[in-house]
């Protein structure tokens, strides 16, 4: 609960920023275009942002005949997340990861990258995609659809400051637009990111509900984090807008949980499974050992 609130004050600071920015520009006239901005730009991303992540990623459809155990993991887990059952992709990356996109749980889709599946034991593979499932259930990719949306909306019309004046002679002046140009985005940012970070610790014990065992996806996290610091994600470099969405951040700069990373520490959330885990009285060992040569 406490972090649903928190992830709508962020939302709604987001959209207040959106709006301080327009009015900035044009007054009360130009508060007013910047919601529908706004609105014209949420609604495109609402249909399509899924499909166009999707062809940025390289993502490949698999099915059961061609990816069985893959796919017949997410499909019991969809079930037992009672969620219909997502579409799956494959990308053709090295570096373990995974990510789910989607508008709402009947039009959604999880993806894992090659590196994932051929790295990971079928108990590991079972907590991540639990996770990347709890984001649909909790539809975290509609919310950072519209965060990511707003972010670049706010970085588009401060820009438009610089090349159409705003209200240069108001009560900021010259000064105050330049700073806004600067200032907005970034905040931007860091509400964006606030909200990812947010929305992961949520997946993470959403997962582990759904998989049964919190020490599955804390096994992953540790070996997906370690690789990510070694292999590059050439499709996320390419497009980092993208990064928000993986299970660890897939870039190779901002590994720590700090102010400007999308992503929790691994560390911080590793923890916090093996907290649950205690409380649910599981002292299992860790899940086999990965398959591949960076595990």
């Amino acid at each position: 609960m406490m972090n649903t609130m928190r992830t709508g004050l962020l939302l709604a600071g987001m959209t207040g920023l959106f709006l301080a920015v327009g009015y900035m520009i044009g007054g009360q006239g130009g508060m007013i275009m910047a919601f529908l901005f706004a609105l014209a730009m949420n609604g495109w991303a609402y249909w399509n942002s899924d499909k166009m992540v999707l062809r940025m990623t390289k993502a490949e459809e698999v099915d059961a005949a061609s990816h069985p155990e893959y796919y017949r993991i997410v499909e019991e887990l969809a079930r037992r997340a009672e969620l219909p059952m997502p579409k799956v992709y494959i990308v053709h990356e090295n570096q373990p990861n995974a990510f789910a996109t989607g508008r709402n749980p009947a039009n959604a889709a999880v993806a894992a990258t090659t590196g994932l599946l051929e790295g990971l034991s079928k108990e590991e593979l079972a907590g991540v995609m639990a996770h990347e499932l709890a984001h649909i259930k909790n539809r975290d990719t509609l919310t950072m659809t519209i965060t990511a949306t707003l972010a670049g909306a706010i970085s588009m019309l401060a820009n438009f400051a610089l090349f159409f004046g705003g209200r240069r002679n108001g009560a900021l002046g010259l000064i105050g637009m330049l700073a806004m140009m600067i200032l907005a985005p970034l905040g931007a940012m860091l509400v964006q990111m606030a909200i990812s970070r947010t929305r992961e610790y949520v997946a993470d014990k959403s997962g582990a509900e759904i998989c049964g065992n919190p020490l599955w996806l804390a096994s992953a996290l540790g070996k997906i984090s370690g690789a990510a610091k070694r292999i590059e994600n050439d499709g996320a470099e390419r497009n980092p807008a993208t990064a928000h969405m993986y299970i660890i951040n897939p870039l190779s700069g901002a590994r720590m949980d700090s102010l400007f990373s999308t992503h929790p520490a691994a560390e911080n959330r590793i923890a916090e499974l093996k907290r649950m885990a205690a409380e649910w009285g599981q002292t299992a060992p860790a899940p086999a050992a990965a398959r591949g040569p960076w595990g």
